[in-house]
């Protein structure tokens, strides 16, 4: 049995009554809509109605559509936690746990592209489709040196853009590309991954050092205890791996 919460701890994570937390779409790895009853489902969902219970309060779920819109209601504080890719850009504000969950991130290219490898993407002319504000978006903006990036909303827009012949490459979850590659004759995913998501829970900075250990403390026992893949196996979620104890 878990140690209950300080009531100082439960206090700055609520300070409504009940925790808002923020849920993203973007990653259908991690969070969707149930087709019947339209609620949000998925490991990132469980995960915020088991950090209710642990604080003792009600669960208010705010949910959004893409990465940064997700990301900037905990910055602002119109939520109190949320479930993010860990990036530099995202820092500001925020404080971080370590991460729960680790995704693998792939191209994806028409069947007859002469792109074979991951390091053959950054080329001139090669255009990238990625989600705009995305995880893939702040990494291939640091690390792209030659490729154009065409920022889309959503894994559909990606999918769109390369189905349209508006880019060469999309980028984005190696699950979701791997389906769409299974679905759809003439593409196929290059090998390996050009990047490896760390999926976190996140707070405002503002809500202390002690906040921020609690829930850091919530996701290394959800790990450990099995909770995570447990999750990842009943929403039945294939290329995302549960992180290491501490992993940073």
């Amino acid at each position: 049995m878990s140690t209950p919460l300080p009531a100082a701890v439960v206090s700055a994570f609520t300070p409504t009554g009940a925790l808002r937390a923020s849920i993203n779409l973007g990653n259908p790895i991690l969070a969707n809509k149930d087709p019947a009853s339209g609620e949000p489902v998925g490991v990132s969902v469980d995960l915020a109605r088991a950090f209710a219970r642990r604080l003792g309060v009600a669960i208010e779920l705010m949910v959004f559509e893409k990465a940064a819109a997700s990301v900037e209601a905990v910055r602002s504080e119109q939520a109190d936690i949320g479930f993010f890719a860990i990036d530099p850009l995202r820092s500001e504000g925020m404080q971080f746990t370590a991460p729960y969950v680790l995704i693998e991130g792939s191209y994806l290219v028409p069947a007859q592209s002469p792109l074979q490898r991951n390091e053959d993407v950054d080329r001139t002319g090669t255009r990238i489709a990625v989600g705009a504000g995305s995880a893939y978006d702040l990494f291939l903006t640091r690390e792209i040196r030659h490729a154009g990036i065409v920022r889309v909303q959503g894994a559909k827009g990606v999918m769109e853009s390369l189905h349209a012949g508006q880019v060469e490459v999309a980028a984005g979850i190696r699950q979701v590309l791997e389906a769409e590659a299974a679905s759809t004759p003439g593409l196929r995913l290059l090998p390996g991954r050009f990047m490896v998501i760390q999926q976190a829970m996140g707070t405002p900075a503002s809500r202390g050092a002690e906040a921020g250990a609690a829930l850091s403390a919530f996701v290394e026992e959800m790990k450990a205890g099995g909770f995570v893949a447990e999750a990842l196996r009943r929403h039945h979620v294939q290329g995302a791996s549960v992180a290491p104890a501490g992993f940073r």
